[in-house]
């Protein structure tokens, strides 16, 4: 099922990272283009909707089968367009297939009609709470999870009964166009438009903003976050922002060394750092600091940078965020931060070694914005006190971890996020039963869980009159008799201490 629907002109060229080699040339859609998608979207979504919860999860259950019998096409896919090793483009694949399975098992319930208690003054009414689809969302995914993004973004949208548009970045098109495609493969009797690409650059992604869809779900960095949401301010088009992430990790005095060390060093190396939700900041308690370093020097030195289909990371995707590492590095050294593994000698473009900083001052680039490499700062806390103080010391809010046998709960509850593990790391974001998203400069709503699922959808509240009462408050006249007898309910039923 192809994206175009008449000749594009303007087009650009999709690149491995590392080699140079070419992956695809892609259309550079207009406005026009967009609009032409929105028409047949809106139509092709009246289809959907008519099929109903089951009839939607039989499909996308479909799909699901279809793309873990093609898996390997994209694990090619993946690992040419981006250069990550093909183990990470198998763990993005594995998440979405499993949001894609969850969303379509659990939309029903999760939003099927439900009854609700009228309340005392409207006793004689039935009460009912639905969950409307919106009609047709835009989804815009970034380049460093191209995989798992198009999958989150497509299964909360379609389960809820949406037609849905992606974009993905002009970086990881192929895999955007792949996931789209892949869904007409598994069913070729959905008509055109119900799930539609667009590709190109930033003029397009902001040309979908003020398109006229019906909700635009962004996942991507927080400047980039904040034009999306101007641009679709235009239509009063809601947003979901699922943006950049600062998160910290709590080592506290009783933690299992050995398990953090482990966990924070993949939780900051894994996909070469380029994660919103990969560790950036640990602080660890200073009477276990020394010990918890040794460990962690020595699992991250066993970390190697490559392009080999099995290497531990791969090269970075950007060139322009190597130089943000090569910033925040130097101003962290500068600043009196010391390099425990690594240090600017890492960064080998287009390749960055894992590097661990440590004690560098709160202030600092790499302690206050977000690095997106394979960069991890260590600081000493007095204790687990200034450690959560500091750890909720910046703007973002998107994940978090603590480490201790006895106190993580405790722990947990006090770190500002939207999700916290207790000792591992990014676990929450795996569970499609859980909703995921941020608080702060790391946006607002949620993909995943019941949360998830809703805002793809519109509340929708239905009364209906069941029977007369006899007094009726919603006419006039009204009587003093009337009025008493609702003065003295008021008195029993409210004035009472609650229990």
């Amino acid at each position: 099922m192809t994206a175009q629907l008449k000749p594009v002109t303007e087009t650009f060229e999709v690149r491995n990272p590392a080699t140079g080699e070419l992956v695809g040339t892609y259309p550079v859609h207009t406005a026009e283009d967009i609009a032409e998608r929105l028409t047949k979207a809106r139509a092709a979504q009246v289809w959907w909707g008519d099929l109903g919860f089951r009839g939607r999860k039989k499909r996308i259950q479909r799909w699901v089968r279809w793309l873990a019998r093609d898996c390997d096409t994209l694990y090619d896919i993946g690992f040419r367009e981006t250069g990550k090793p093909k183990p990470d483009v198998q763990f993005e694949l594995l998440a979405g297939l499993e949001d894609l399975r969850w969303a379509a098992a659990h939309a029903e319930r999760v939003l099927a009609e439900k009854r609700v208690a009228p309340g005392l003054a409207m006793l004689n009414f039935d009460a009912r709470v639905s969950y409307e689809p919106l009609g047709v969302v835009g989804v815009i995914t970034p380049w460093n999870a191209p995989v798992y993004t198009a999958f989150c973004g497509l299964a909360y949208g379609l389960a809820a009964g949406n037609a849905v548009i992606l974009k993905p970045s002009e970086l990881s098109a192929a895999t955007g166009v792949y996931a789209v495609e892949s869904f007409y493969k598994a069913n070729p009797d959905a008509p055109e438009g119900l799930v539609t690409w667009i590709t190109g650059l930033g003029d397009t992604g902001a040309a979908l903003c003020r398109s006229g869809v019906d909700k635009l779900a962004f996942t991507g960095s927080v400047p980039t976050g904040r034009r999306v949401m101007a641009a679709c301010a235009e239509n009063l088009t809601p947003v979901l922002l699922e943006l950049g992430g600062k998160d910290a990790t709590v080592v506290a005095e009783d933690a299992d060394l050995d398990a953090a060390a482990a966990s924070i060093t993949w939780g900051s190396m894994w996909n070469s750092g380029q994660a919103c939700v990969g560790v950036e900041r640990v602080y660890v308690v200073e009477a276990v600091r020394d010990e918890f370093l040794a460990k962690v020097k020595e699992r991250a030195a066993q970390v190697s940078a490559g392009l080999e289909e099995l290497s531990a990371i791969g090269p970075m995707t950007v060139p322009n965020q190597i130089e943000i590492v090569r910033r925040h590095v130097t101003d962290a050294l500068e600043k009196g931060g010391t390099a425990l593994v690594g240090g600017l000698e890492s960064i080998k473009p287009p390749y960055v070694e894992p590097i661990v900083l440590v004690d560098v001052p709160e202030d600092s680039a790499a302690v206050q914005e977000e690095t997106f490499g394979p960069v991890v700062v260590v600081n000493t806390a007095k204790d687990v006190d200034d450690a959560i103080e500091r750890a909720n010391g910046t703007s973002f809010g998107l994940g978090s971890s603590v480490f201790s046998k006895s106190h993580g709960p405790e722990i947990a509850r006090r770190l500002r996020a939207g999700g916290t593990t207790i000792n591992s790391v990014l676990t929450f974001v795996g569970m499609p039963s859980l909703p995921f998203g941020g608080v702060g400069d790391s946006g607002f709503g949620r993909f995943h869980g019941d949360d998830g699922l809703r805002e793809f959808t519109r509340a929708k509240a239905t009364t209906r009159k069941r029977f007369d009462m006899g007094e009726d408050m919603q006419v006039f006249p009204r009587t003093k008799e009337q009025f008493d007898v609702v003065y003295k309910v008021l008195k029993v039923r409210y004035g009472r201490r609650f229990r």
